[in-house]
Formats: structure tokens, sequence, C-alpha cells
């Protein structure tokens, strides 16, 4: 231990006894200013300062039950069963780039196509998919397989150019029968598609194997193309399904899609069903638990839920009336009309505010919708500020009142 000489003693005794007093007074000052211009030490705004701050470009609003109802209704998705035609399954239909081969039966005596093969002979070698009603004599004459051209016809001999776009199979040979009556004897046709080049589904994004799945008279419907994709890569809650008809896009949950068999819709020829992984997810702020981005899944979380995520308020930092989420929100959503301060991109800044103190703010956090992107911010209580200025000033007196004790 250091000793301090008596003439030393004294001359240290006598430069505190001239300095502290205005020591003192410069400190409590010093902590005034502080107090006045909130500048300790903190994690953000007061809750107070965010109020302050509605009167400006940033909109401070209140969170009630008319809030909760307005914003609910603005998130709700329009379901696959409500904005997407669900028509029966139909038979094959012939398009464009499709391949048909045509089989004509005709009952002896054969007048056109007398070179064709016997019905016993055909079914031996199983070049036709199935006899005529009537007569075993009969000649089957099978044509050469062709692609519907880009006018949407075929060509069959004696009954010339066909339009054959739109049509079911059982329509179109009905069609090439009634244009051969008269010219062959009881003619019977049989039409199969060979290559299905426009009944497709394209799945993509994120799946297992990208890829195109052929539709058939079955109907295939939604989760039959993921199947037919593999599957998913990401969980099922963290999944968005995207379907895409002509020019309407509409998007989905997966879980929504899963629970719910109105949504597993029948799909049309060129849909394309693209599977998106939204790692949604908002920042927690201020007097949580945790500060930290917290990951939700893709049908979306309560602000109960998510204060719970994030640790929810620390008992001895928080202030329970000042719970805010930060969000842009459209000028037609918040009811500012078009005169409102906009961020970029024409949003409007608003700052959500909940007052946990009140019982009936649970139900309402229990419903309020967090959004991608949000921040979410609990506010330190007044008497956390006062913590800290009393700890400040401990931490400078105490020193100084050590130094003169030590010199008495």
């Amino acid at each position: 231990m250091v000793r301090i000489g008596a003439g030393t003693g004294a001359l240290v005794r006598r430069v505190i006894a001239a300095h502290v007093p205005a020591a003192r007074g410069a400190l409590f000052a010093a902590a005034a200013c502080l107090a006045a211009c909130a500048s300790l030490p903190g994690s953000g705004p007061s809750a107070h300062d965010i109020k302050e701050s509605g009167a400006g470009v940033i909109r401070v609003v209140d969170v009630d039950d008319s809030v909760v109802k307005r914003l609910l209704e603005r998130r709700a998705d329009k379901l696959f069963s409500e904005v997407f035609e669900t028509a029966p399954a139909r038979g094959e239909i012939v398009r464009p780039g499709d391949v048909l081969e045509i089989s004509v039966w005709e009952a002896p005596p054969t007048v056109l196509f007398s070179s064709g093969i016997p019905l016993a002979t055909a079914n031996q070698s199983g070049s036709s998919s199935g006899p005529p009603s009537s007569g075993t004599s009969s000649n089957v004459t099978n044509l050469p397989p062709q692609m519907v051209d880009v006018a949407g016809t075929v060509y069959v001999p004696f009954a010339g150019t066909l339009e054959v776009t739109g049509k079911g199979l059982p329509e179109i040979e009905a069609d090439i029968a009634r244009h051969l009556q008269g010219k062959a004897n009881k003619p019977q046709v049989l039409v199969r598609r060979t290559a299905n080049n426009t009944a497709y589904v394209t799945i993509v994004g994120e799946v297992a194997n990208s890829t195109r799945m052929p539709l058939t008279p079955r109907g295939e419907r939604l989760l039959d193309a993921l199947a037919a994709a593999g599957g998913t890569k990401a969980p099922v809650d963290k999944v968005t399904l995207q379907v895409t008809r002509g020019a309407a896009v509409h998007s989905l949950t997966l879980d929504t899609v899963i629970r719910d068999p109105r949504q597993n819709i029948a799909l049309q020829p060129g849909d394309v069903v693209t599977a998106l992984f939204q790692p949604l997810s908002f920042t927690a702020l201020g007097a949580t638990g945790k500060n930290e981005e917290v990951n939700f899944e893709a049908k979306g979380i309560s602000l109960a839920q998510g204060l719970a995520r994030a640790g929810s308020l620390l008992d001895t930092r928080s202030d329970a009336r000042g719970v805010f989420i930060f969000r842009l929100e459209s000028s037609a959503v918040v009811g500012l009309g078009e005169t409102a301060a906009t961020a970029a991109g024409g949003q409007v800044p608003v700052v959500y505010r909940v007052d946990l103190t009140d019982p009936r703010a649970f139900f309402l956090a229990q419903r309020f919708p967090v959004e991608n992107k949000d921040i979410l911010y609990v506010a330190n209580a007044p008497a956390a500020q006062l913590q800290k200025f009393i700890n400040l000033l401990v931490s400078t007196v105490y020193p100084i009142q050590g130094v003169v004790t030590l010199t008495k």
C-alpha cells in the first residue's frame, strides 16, 4: 500500500477541497442537461419521443379493434377456389403441336380403303387399339401420324382438311366418319394422340426437380404437380404456391392448400406452378429478451407470437405502454389520402402503438398481423432511464469520495 506523506496529504486535501464543490456542481448541471435532452445511453427512442414524432412525417397509430380489422382485411389472401375456375375434368383436348394417329375401318365390300389390314391381323399385330363396333372381316387402315399444324388442322384422305383444335378425340372421330359417309362403306374411325405436346403444366421454383407434367383426362390437381416435381425443398410452412394462368397470377401458402381441399384446384394446360421459399422475418429491438431478426412461417404470425419469439418484454427495462411496430404502409390502408408524406415507393411511414397495460390489448395482439420486414420495438420505461442516471451519478461521485477519505 502506498502511503501519502503529511505534506503531500495536506496539499491533496486543499486541492480536492477547492475543486470537489465545483466538480459536484458541474456534475449536477450535466445531469440536468442529460435528463432534459434524454441523452443518456439507450437502445432507442422513448415512448414519449415516438409519440411526439407523430406530429411530423411519421404517423403514429394507436392499435384498436378497427385498426386490426382493417389490417386483416387487407392481408387476407384471395383463395385459389375464388379466383380460378374449377371446371370439371375434360377428355383429351387437341391443340396445335399434338401428334395424332388416325385409323379407319371400312366394312366389306371395301370401297376406299381396300388395301387396309384385315381386322384379325391388325388385332394380332397390335397396330389397332380396339375393334369397330360391328363386323369381323372389315379392313383397318392406319394413316401416318400427323402433327396438328399451326392452323389447327389435319388432313384425312377423302375427308379433306379438318379443323381439330379445341376438340376431344371422340368429337374428331365422329367428324372424320361424317366426312367419309357416302364415300366409304360404313366407315368407323379411331383417333389416338400419340404425342401430347400441349397439355402440360410447368412446375418450377423451390422443388426437387423442375418439370413439365402432362395432363390427362383424370384431371391433375395442384398437389399432383408438386408430387410430380419431387416435392418442395423447404418446409411446408415456409412455402408459398404461385399459380399463373394466362394473365392471372395469384399466391397462397402451401399450408393453406393442404388444409383446405378446395384450394387444391384442377390444373389447366399452360398453367405455371411456382413454389416460392419466402423466409419472412421481422426485427426485434429495444427492451425485449432478444434483439435479433426473427424468422416466421409463410402463413404469418400475430404480434403476440412475435413478442413471445423475441423473448417477451424485459421486466427490468421495458415500458409496457411503449410497444411499437414500425412499418411502411400504403396511404389507403391508414386512411391518409394522397396528400400524406410518403417514403420511396409511395408508402407512408407508420408506427403502430400497443399499450399492454390494458388487458384488452392482449386480445388485439392475438389478431394484429406481423408483416415481413417489420421492426418490433419496445421502449425503455422512464424508471429505467432514472436508474441509468443514478448509476452514472454513483459511479462518478464514489471515486471522488474515496480519494477524499484516503487523504484524511
